[in-house]
Formats: structure tokens, C-alpha cells, sequence
């Protein structure tokens, strides 16, 4: 889903109506695409990384960087209350999980090894984005 309609699905079937089996699992179960598997890791133009679920912006490729992890990562959000944090502690880790304000749906993790300004990256699965170019 590549444009925000305004309307949320209502209910798990509407969800696996719009999305792929990919981004089913990783936006609505919480999965993780394999290192390396994403094309948006080596997106390196102008413009803005929506969510696939609901077209959200969610961030700009001005905060993109190669972080050698095997996922898309950025250092900041495009505006801040786009996304949401909170702790995940699943899998035996203490993590951050990242999910889009806007559907609710799983993004990926940020972490406090990024660089600066913010110090953090935003390991984000590139099957919960889509890319809108300038």
C-alpha cells in the first residue's frame, strides 16, 4: 500500500487483503525480513520512506545511512510522532521496537549505536517501507 487513504483496516482480513505475505508477517506479526534481502538498502536518491502499510512518512533519505547491519537504517524519523518506541523484550533481548503512530504497524528497532547528531539507528525492515523520490 503505497498512499495513505485515510481509512485503517478494520480487522485482520482487510490487512491480508492489502498487503503481501511479507509484509503481512513483518507489519502486523512482528517478523523480520532477512540481512541483506531489502532493495531500500541501496536506495540512495532524495525522498521520503513511507509505511507500507498506511503510507505514513516515516523517514527522509537525508537520515539514511549505511550502518553494515543488512537493513535500512536512518538516524533520526522524518517528524517526530510519526513513529512510536517501546520496550520488547521477546527472544531473550532488551530491545526498542519501532512501529508506525499512524496503523500501529511493526517497523523494526532502534538502537543507541547510530551516529550523530542523534547517536541512535533505526534498523528498519525495508518490507514494512516503501519510497516516494522527489
Amino acid at each position: 500500500m503505497s498512499e495513505s487513504s485515510g481509512e485503517l483496516p478494520e480487522d485482520d482480513a482487510e490487512w491480508r487483503e492489502i498487503l503481501s505475505d511479507e509484509e503481512y508477517r513483518i507489519l502486523r506479526e512482528a517478523g523480520t525480513e532477512p540481512r541483506f534481502s531489502s532493495d531500500l538498502i541501496d536506495v540512495k536518491g532524495d525522498g521520503v520512506f513511507t509505511c507500507a502499510g498506511c503510507g505514513a512518512e516515516l523517514f527522509d533519505s537525508d537520515e539514511k545511512f549505511e550502518s553494515g547491519t543488512g537493513w535500512p537504517s536512518f538516524w533520526d524519523v522524518y517528524q517526530a510522532g510519526n513513529v512510536e518506541t517501546r520496550a520488547d523484550n521477546s527472544h531473550g533481548m532488551q530491545r526498542t521496537e519501532v512501529v508506525c503512530s499512524n496503523c500501529g504497524g511493526h517497523l523494526g528497532h532502534v538502537f543507541d549505536d547510530g551516529p550523530e547528531p542523534t547517536g541512535k539507528r533505526y534498523c528498519i525492515n525495508g518490507a514494512a517501507l516503501d519510497f516516494e523520490s522527489e
